[in-house]
């Protein structure tokens, strides 16, 4: 049985797909975007301690775990955190200086799929985020069988990373794409231009809109995203590159442009970003519509 470090589960969403589904973020990300609304969910927790003084609640603390302790994720240590303590006022986040939680729990698909169960009557499916969920293809390929054992539908938000056109070494996604019934992929900069996407993602670029093309004529694209703020990139060019790409693929598929906003966003960097304003993202979601491309303007 696999298990993951899962950051939190959100009991109700209707951003995160079609229909109220319930959404599980796992801890840690390949990539390091310079407006992300989670940093906390980058990196695994270290029990550098750094976040103990910030906590006063007594809700994180050191030494071995009793049974009413939930440890942190990444590699399990000496920071450990009392949940029934805690009131979730974010002090430990701020002051995390690696982008991490000591709120992470390592669970198992079964494990989640006990806490989500307990709203089936009220959502249409699971959706799995992060972080990026797909470094931990065997939970991933084990939850989604599990999701749709009870009849519910299971999606992927992905940063694009993983190569779902082929099972990594290990085979531990073998089948994966086979559970899955959508996948919401992020184009978060030009993947053609190493330059760019650095800036952006502090990545070099991948073949996301190739894998997008590969998801798309498996029925399997549900939606792209794309964050917009003035000045980061040519968004007006991504757009029309990616819409061209996509154009007569799938009627259903969606483009998602996210307007930036600094709320939530614990970085520095992110300060300097600029706010789009109506006319950029009506005219983005017009290169949309000359596709024949659903837009979403968020």
């Amino acid at each position: 049985m696999s298990e993951a470090p899962v950051n939190r589960i959100l009991r109700s969403s209707i951003v995160d797909g079609p229909g109220n589904r319930a959404v599980v973020f796992l801890q840690g990300c390949n990539f390091d975007c310079v407006y992300c609304h989670n940093p906390e969910t980058i990196a695994l927790c270290n029990s550098c301690g750094k976040c103990l003084p910030a906590c006063l609640r007594g809700a994180l603390i050191r030494g071995n775990a009793p049974s009413s302790v939930e440890a942190s994720g990444g590699p399990l240590g000496a920071v450990l955190w009392k949940k029934e303590s805690c009131v979730f006022c974010g002090a430990c986040l701020e002051a995390c200086p690696r982008n991490s939680s000591p709120r992470v729990r390592l669970m198992s698909p079964g494990a989640v799929m006990a806490e989500i169960e307990k709203d089936l009557p009220f959502i249409r499916g699971v959706t799995v985020s992060g972080g990026e969920c797909t470094l931990y293809p065997a939970f991933l390929l084990e939850l989604g069988t599990l999701t749709r054992e009870k009849g519910l539908t299971f999606f992927i938000d992905t940063n694009g990373s993983h190569d779902f056109s082929k099972p990594n070494r290990a085979g531990e996604d073998e089948g994966l794409l086979e559970v899955t019934d959508g996948v919401m992929l992020d184009v978060k900069a030009d993947p053609g231009s190493d330059e760019e996407h650095k800036r952006v993602t502090g990545r070099s670029g991948y073949d996301i809109l190739g894998l997008g093309e590969f998801l798309a004529r498996r029925g399997k694209l549900y939606e792209l995203r794309t964050v917009v703020s003035p000045g980061l990139f040519d968004a007006a060019a991504l757009v029309d590159k990616t819409c061209r790409r996509f154009a007569g693929l799938d009627p259903r598929l969606q483009y998602k442009l996210i307007r930036y906003r600094p709320i939530g966003v614990r970085r520095l960097q992110a300060e300097r970003l600029a706010v789009p304003g109506d006319s950029l993202m009506k005219r983005l979601a017009a290169i949309c519509g000359g596709y024949g491309i659903r837009a979403l303007v968020v």
